[in-house]
């Protein structure tokens, strides 16, 4: 066997062996849970039924961990705010953090006028219908994270929902208005996150990015943006943070967000005068400066991300077992998620986003399109900005919509920036055709368009000074046409995410009837 063979075995071997580790790790954490929750309802009549719907729960956290954090923490090491290491243990530690701490305070997912639990006379009936969708949503989940598509968790277990619901007691049982207002969310939420991105993203490069001496622009404009990110955030944690564990109202939680805009502002500006002059002047230089708020803001939506949604995973699991330890499903809203549910849920979250995040992250922070730390920062404010406005407004949003249309903007927004400058090129290499510098006019600029922007400039003094007289080649402008019409945004994963967007309840509620058809032929006499 050749050397190069050889080293090929080699590393397929060892990426074998981590897999194989990974699925290890994820199997021992589902026993220590079977083992928990044996030794918790020893005594219950039901104890397999709950024992068998805590490892389903614990199968939807793992796969809430590994699909949709990514969407927190993309961004910042895509743009290498951060690597992936220290991205995967801030944001496990913040999600299980958001989890436990606020968790959901009620049932919200069963409870949330997808179906109603009042239409399910038996409570048995109900436990199928719970277990069959978390195992619906949990399995689509899986796959989607498998095929490398971000999914919305919160639209997975509504259709696992909706799915065990309508095998149970016919179409009639789902709330098809809810249902509606769910499904506009899929344009909804990414054009909203898509267009704040990019119109963040131009402002910035209106005001410091496109400036003679960027630094000396961000040291004005970049304070304010770090006020407008801490506003923003603090008054995203206050209202789908911390909701569950404090009443805050909107007007409260925006005074508490502009005080800490107030205070960033006044910290941040001296702060960044100071560094001015160490930077280089260049788009390099402001990057420095959106290091530490991607920390941050990717720390904050971990946190928020583990308070909600940790109730997609173990949401249903407090419902079984409210019923199966409980003896009924209460219908008024009251039921409370016990700790030891949230700690499964936090647990699993985190272990899901350590074992299996990485692949997302990666597709989140660079195969979409490339992010820097200023476009990265964008994206981050308007995620948060996008949820605030539409949750004010009434407006139905998925946060994993909105994270990926922010990705998308920026992109797009590139492409137009970058053909409105070919159009421009192309104008100034046609008004030289005929000249004797027409070929160097056409190389430089070609150089031109692909220079960062302090070199543009400098490339625009040298055209009154060029060489000798040359003709341009068919295939030069081949290649000069090729490179005006490239594409920043992948359209392949472009396509793949929102085929997986649109599908996602559909699959999840066919996998959730379809278990629950399963469960109801084993259990029945």
């Amino acid at each position: 066997m050749k050397l190069k063979e050889y080293g090929e075995v080699e590393q397929a071997a060892s990426s074998s062996r981590l897999e194989v580790g990974r699925l290890g790790v994820a199997i021992l954490f589902m026993v220590a849970v079977i083992l928990f929750t044996g030794s918790r309802f020893g005594e219950n009549e039901h104890i397999y039924l709950l024992v068998a719907a805590a490892v389903i729960g614990a199968y939807m956290a793992l796969n809430i961990g590994a699909n949709d954090v990514a969407n927190n923490v993309g961004p910042a090491v895509g743009s290498f705010a951060m690597t992936m290491s220290t991205a995967i243990i801030i944001a496990a530690v913040f999600e299980a953090a958001g989890a436990i701490i606020a968790g959901g305070d009620v049932v919200t997912t069963v409870k949330s006028g997808i179906i109603d639990p009042a239409d399910i006379a038996d409570p048995q009936v109900f436990v199928w219908v719970m277990t069959g969708a978390l195992l619906g949503a949990a399995v689509w989940l899986n796959i989607a994270t498998w095929m490398g598509a971000p999914v919305s968790t919160t639209h997975s277990i509504v259709g696992g929902v909706m799915g065990g619901g309508i095998a149970s007691s016919g179409w009639a049982a789902v709330n098809w208005p809810a249902m509606g207002a769910i499904a506009s969310s899929w344009i909804i939420s990414p054009i909203a996150g898509g267009l704040i991105a990019a119109g963040l993203l131009y402002f910035l490069e209106r005001t410091v990015l496109w400036k003679d001496e960027p630094v000396a622009a961000a040291q004005k404009v970049v304070p304010l943006l770090l006020a407008l990110m801490a506003w923003t955030f603090t008054s995203y944690i206050a209202i789908k943070g911390l909701a569950n564990i404090a009443t805050i109202t909107p007007p409260l939680a925006v005074g508490l967000g502009l005080v800490a805009g107030v205070i960033t502002y006044l910290v941040a500006k001296p702060r960044i005068a100071r560094k001015a002059p160490k930077l280089s002047s260049d788009r390099d230089g402001v990057n420095q400066l959106f290091t530490l708020p991607l920390i941050f803001g990717a720390a904050l939506l971990s946190f928020a991300h583990g308070a909600n949604d940790v109730a997609n995973a173990v949401g249903p699991l407090a419902g079984i077992v409210e019923v199966l330890d409980g003896g009924g499903v209460a219908v008024d809203n009251s039921s409370s998620i016990p700790l030891w549910v949230l700690v499964i849920g936090a647990l699993g979250i985190s272990l899901g986003l350590a074992l299996f995040g990485p692949r997302l992250i990666r597709t989140v922070g660079s195969e979409i399109t490339e992010l820097d730390r200023s476009r990265a920062f964008c994206i981050a404010l308007a995620a948060a900005l996008t949820v605030i406005v539409a949750s004010q407004l009434g407006l139905p949003i998925s946060s994993t919509h909105v994270a990926l249309g922010g990705i998308f903007g920026v992109g797009f927004l590139r492409e137009f920036l970058e053909q409105r400058m070919g159009r421009v090129i192309e104008r100034v290499i046609h008004s030289h055709r005929g000249d004797r510098h027409f070929a160097e006019v056409a190389e430089v600029m070609h150089k031109f368009q692909h220079a960062p922007p302090e070199e543009k400039k400098r490339i625009l003094a040298q055209l009154d000074d060029m060489g000798e007289e040359a003709v341009i080649t068919a295939a030069q402008q081949r290649r000069l046409k090729k490179a005006l019409k490239r594409q920043l945004v992948k359209r392949s994963h472009m396509l793949k995410i929102a085929s997986a967007w649109v599908i996602t309840v559909p699959v999840s509620a066919l996998l959730s009837a379809l278990f629950y058809f399963t469960l109801r032929g084993m259990m029945l006499p």
